[in-house]
């Protein structure tokens, strides 16, 4: 199983980088773990929102394989619980799947990326440091993980 967590945004910052690469390394070699990270439009007065997402969609489809399952995070999508990631996660591996999962930059995700999304998944109901979303991220992959091995790190 491949999967790609393809976010805009460079430079995160040490704790982050920290947090990302603890939970990254946990994870088995059966699950191909790949961050991808975007270049964030470059800010001006003379420009809108909508310009920065359609200049980062078009780094965002660059990267996207084409046989990739897309889940686009968004305030507005939808709600995942540990366990059914790990129901999830285990039908992913058991397809072999590519999986996709996109983190917008300060503007958030392109219309046009949400509606070639295959899902819309929301974190949280607050409003998240982009940087801090990775870190969810893969900690929820290694717990959805854990969840099918029967390993103790996840509790109910």
């Amino acid at each position: 199983m491949q999967i790609d967590l393809i976010a805009v945004g460079k430079r995160m910052p040490t704790w982050i980088e920290s947090g990302f690469k603890e939970y990254a390394k946990r994870l088995p070699k059966s699950i191909n773990f790949k961050l991808i990270e975007i270049n964030p439009a470059i800010r001006s007065k003379n420009n809108s929102a909508d310009n920065y997402k359609q200049k980062e969609e078009e780094n965002i489809k660059a990267t996207l394989s084409p046989d990739s399952l897309i889940i686009a995070l968004d305030e507005h999508g939808k709600s995942v619980n540990s366990q059914s990631l790990a129901n999830q996660l285990q039908i992913w591996n058991d397809e072999n799947r590519h999986i996709s999962l996109i983190i917008g930059g300060a503007d958030g995700l392109s219309e046009t990326i949400k509606n070639k999304a295959n899902q819309l998944w929301s974190l949280s109901e607050m409003t998240l440091p982009h940087g801090l979303a990775r870190v969810m991220i893969v900690e929820q992959i290694y717990r959805a993980w854990t969840i099918t091995q029967n390993h103790p790190y996840h509790r109910e």
